[in-house]
Parts: structure tokens; C-alpha cells; sequence
């Protein structure tokens, strides 16, 4: 009888915390699951991003260099600007964003919670140009403003615990929480190799159409550039988009959306 009890408080108490922890991602209005708070993501996020500075090469290529930067404060200037006017500004509280070139062949760029972006020297030739690259940065960026991280260790803690101690591993010196951060971001092999989901990847490419517009990078391009990827084959695919929908998928759904994306878009 007992456990019976138990059982029924649990799931109870599960479904409260599930209600109590839902937010809604900007833009798309999709309910997920926080159960962390965003500032120990941001914390956890920014040592690993010291880490991984101390052991890779920035690039010294000036001016890629100087169009990453570029590109990076345009979208989140706008993507700032955004968010505070329509009540979202705690999607950006304690961000402090930087954007840093990394002389490395792969092909791969990530965003971490708190606004810490690299982009590898390895994707400018897939890019090809600024509008392409903001194509890639705009995605990055709507992961971490989605808070898709968040989100993904959320969904692992009430797996792992079953709902019912959360509050004991979401502490900042939590091993179980730096585990679910490990593997939600790759800390444990590459970092930037996520394994979101495929509708979080749809969701990112969506927002991340939108926050190019804002900047003033033309969203149509994403057509351009993901053919150009769908024509380079299976050994072209990024480590960053391993997971994601294939080209095909993806190049329908963004003609879909762009309607609604270029609703945004004002030529700079």
C-alpha cells in the first residue's frame, strides 16, 4: 500500500514539476521542460569554453577573423534588441557574448549557453560568403537562445531521477549535472558535436532564419547554401548538423518557412 503511495506521489509530483518548469521558446511558442536554472548552464558553459580556447588555435586570419566578429555581433545586437521588447530579455540574462575563429579543418561551429561562439576555419569554404555564414551563426545562436541544452539535460534529470530529486542534482556541484552537460554538448569528445534532437534542429533553423533577418542578412540564401551542401554529399555533412534532418528535409522546410522569415527582414 505504501508503495502504491509512493508511486502515485511521484508521478503527481512529476506532472507539478513539469507544469511548474515549462517556458516557452520565443518565436515558435513551444512549451519545453527547464529544470536547471540557465545561470549554472551559462556557469558550466563558460569554463568549458576557457578550456577549450587554452588548447585550440585561434585563427590568425584577420579579416575572416574580423567577418565572424562581424557577423556575430549584427545577429546578436538584433536578436538582444528582439528579445527584450517582446518580454523574453531573461532568454539573455548574463550573456556576454563573444565570437572567436579557430584555425582547425573541421567542419563545425557551436554556440554555448552565456553567448560564447566559435566558428572552425574549416566550414568558411562551405560558406563561401557573409549571408551563408550568418545562415550557420543564426542557427548556432537560436540553439542556445532556445535553450536546447537546457532543455536536453532537463528531459536527462527526470529520466535519471524519475522527477523526484531534481533539486539535488541540479545543484552547481552536482556530478549528475555535469554528466547531462557533458553529454548534451560533447565536452566528453569534440565540443560543438550535439546530439539534439531533430525537432529541436528544425526549431533552431527556424529561429535561426529569423535572427539573420533581424540582423539584416538576406534568410533566403539558407536555400543557397544548403544545396550547395546537399551537392557536396554524405562526406560534407558537419559534425555540428551530424544529427540533424537531411538536406533534402531541411531545404523543404526552410522554403516553408521563409514566408514567415522574411516577415523580419529588412535590407541593410
Amino acid at each position: 500500500m505504501k508503495s502504491t503511495n509512493l508511486k502515485r506521489f511521484t508521478a503527481l509530483f512529476t506532472i507539478v514539476l513539469f507544469i511548474l518548469s515549462c517556458t516557452k521558446v520565443p518565436i515558435s511558442g513551444r512549451r519545453q521542460l527547464h529544470l536547471l536554472p540557465e545561470s549554472q548552464m551559462t556557469a558550466m558553459a563558460l569554463t568549458e569554453y576557457k578550456t577549450f580556447l587554452s588548447s585550440n588555435k585561434i585563427s590568425s586570419d584577420i579579416t575572416n577573423t574580423a567577418m565572424v566578429k562581424r557577423v556575430g555581433d549584427r545577429i546578436a545586437k538584433a536578436v538582444t534588441s528582439y528579445l527584450n521588447s517582446h518580454n523574453y530579455s531573461k532568454r539573455v540574462e548574463g550573456y556576454t557574448w563573444e565570437f572567436n575563429l579557430v584555425d582547425d579543418k573541421t567542419i563545425n561551429a557551436w554556440c554555448m549557453p552565456g553567448g560564447k561562439v566559435v566558428v572552425y576555419t574549416g566550414l568558411l569554404p562551405i560558406t563561401q560568403n557573409e549571408t551563408s555564414l550568418a545562415v550557420v551563426m543564426g542557427h548556432e545562436i537560436a540553439h542556445a537562445i532556445a535553450q536546447h541544452g537546457n532543455e536536453r539535460m532537463s528531459q536527462g534529470l527526470a529520466l535519471y531521477l524519475g522527477g523526484v530529486a531534481v533539486e539535488v542534482a541540479a545543484s552547481t556541484k552536482s556530478d549528475t549535472a555535469q554528466m547531462l552537460f557533458n553529454t548534451a554538448y560533447g565536452v566528453s569528445s569534440q565540443l560543438g558535436q550535439l546530439g539534439f534532437s531533430r525537432k529541436h534542429e528544425i526549431e533552431a533553423d527556424k529561429l535561426g532564419l529569423v535572427f539573420m533577418s533581424l540582423a539584416g542578412y538576406d534568410p533566403r540564401e539558407a536555400v543557397a547554401f544548403w544545396t550547395r551542401m546537399a551537392a557536396g554529399g554524405k562526406t560534407n555533412i558537419p559534425f555540428f548538423l551530424s544529427t540533424h534532418p537531411t538536406d533534402e528535409k531541411r531545404i523543404r522546410e526552410i522554403q516553408t518557412y521563409m514566408p514567415e522569415a522574411m516577415k523580419f527582414y529588412v535590407k541593410q
